[in-house]
């Protein structure tokens, strides 16, 4: 491979804001796996957002880009899984299996697309200094014969558009919208876009922490909620605590502290139980051999925490908290208080990218 952008490159990133900047480019924000995409001829490289390669789980997008990108390129883009009308993400990550053969089984049960939405050099030409709006038009001409699974990300300079977006468009799985300066050169691994991200609010049982790796203090909070059956599932995590509110943190939690024996989620270290609950410590390929123990709690405390949205029946990202609630009892937070968001159909959104 010869190309005058050369792997592994780092992607250009966002930093969060509050509310969509004027005069600037929008895009949807695909929750997906980030990659940077290198072809040159039948050589095709799929970086991570980290810089590894991820071209042995998507064997179908190696094909899809010799069939579908220009000759010699680097694309940047996200690399996404849709079930049902939306993205999904936990069949996304059921892609990256060790085993050869189960890489191509899924490559055939739930194959991935690419959605494009930055071009980092094409033939000889490396376009890196070139400003995001000339970037685009390139980009443009690059994949104007491109077809599924390839799609070319929807652009808009109308703030009123990507307001409509923003609302509608997360209803396809889709988790807010970015803004891109027109003048932008592309900057790998800095944060010079914006992301305006949804956040709702949800009160949850404080079941269990973690560790933080500096010490016995409390690295995150280990989140519950009651299904309709009364059973409490683990939903996700609240962390980014400061160094000095994490030891405080551990001592105002001791008096709740517990063997785990006696736990909603004592079963959490059998395999087995995962399949039927939602426990902490659930097996994954990503976690590798880190530490999955935690300390269990008497699960009496609420707190109020900020999200972004749901995936299935958990918390697609870290949370944040917010408050202490000990005006609500344990037993009333439950998956109802959560927001329903209206569906939109996923081909929607896609099919715009050509318009």
């Amino acid at each position: 491979m010869d190309l005058p952008v050369m792997p592994p490159v780092k992607p250009m990133l966002a930093k969060a804001v509050a509310k969509i900047p004027p005069g600037m480019q929008y895009e949807a924000k695909w929750d997906g796996f980030r990659a940077i995409v290198f072809r040159d001829g039948d050589e095709v490289v799929i970086g991570s957002r980290t810089g590894k390669p991820l071209t042995r789980y998507f064997p179908e997008l190696v094909t899809a880009v010799r069939e579908n990108l220009p000759p010699r390129c680097v694309i940047d883009g996200e690399i996404v899984v849709a079930y049902d009308g939306r993205l999904d993400f936990d069949r996304l990550g059921d892609r990256i299996h060790p085993a050869d053969s189960r890489v191509r089984l899924l490559a055939e049960r739930t194959p991935a697309s690419l959605v494009a939405f930055d071009i980092l050099a094409v033939g000889d030409d490396s376009l890196l200094s070139l400003p995001q709006s000339d970037r685009r038009t390139v980009l443009e001409a690059a994949l104007s014969a491109a077809g599924p699974p390839v799609h070319l990300a929807p652009v808009t300079r109308d703030p009123a558009v990507a307001e409509e977006w923003f609302e509608r468009y997360e209803g396809a799985g889709l988790d807010g919208v970015v803004a891109k300066p027109l003048g932008l050169p592309y900057r790998p691994d800095t944060r010079v876009m914006y992301k305006i991200k949804h956040e709702r609010t949800a009160d949850c049982v404080v079941a269990g922490y973690r560790l933080h790796r500096s010490g016995p203090v409390v690295g995150s909070l280990l989140l519950g909620l009651y299904d309709a059956g009364g059973v409490l599932q683990h939903v996700g995590v609240c962390s980014a605590f400061s160094e000095r509110r994490r030891a405080e943190l551990a001592e105002e939690l001791e008096p709740l502290r517990v063997d785990v024996a006696g736990h909603p989620w004592a079963a959490w270290a059998h395999a087995e139980a995962h399949e039927t609950a939602r426990l902490p410590g659930t097996p994954s390929r990503w976690s590798g051999k880190k530490d999955r123990s935690w300390v269990a709690l008497r699960p009496q405390r609420v707190c109020e925490v900020a999200y972004d949205h749901m995936e299935g029946d958990r918390f697609r990202h870290t949370t944040r908290f917010r408050r202490w609630r000990p005006d609500r009892a344990p037993e009333s937070c439950t998956y109802a208080q959560l927001e329903e968001v209206v569906r939109y159909d996923l081909t929607e959104v896609l099919s715009a990218g050509g318009r």
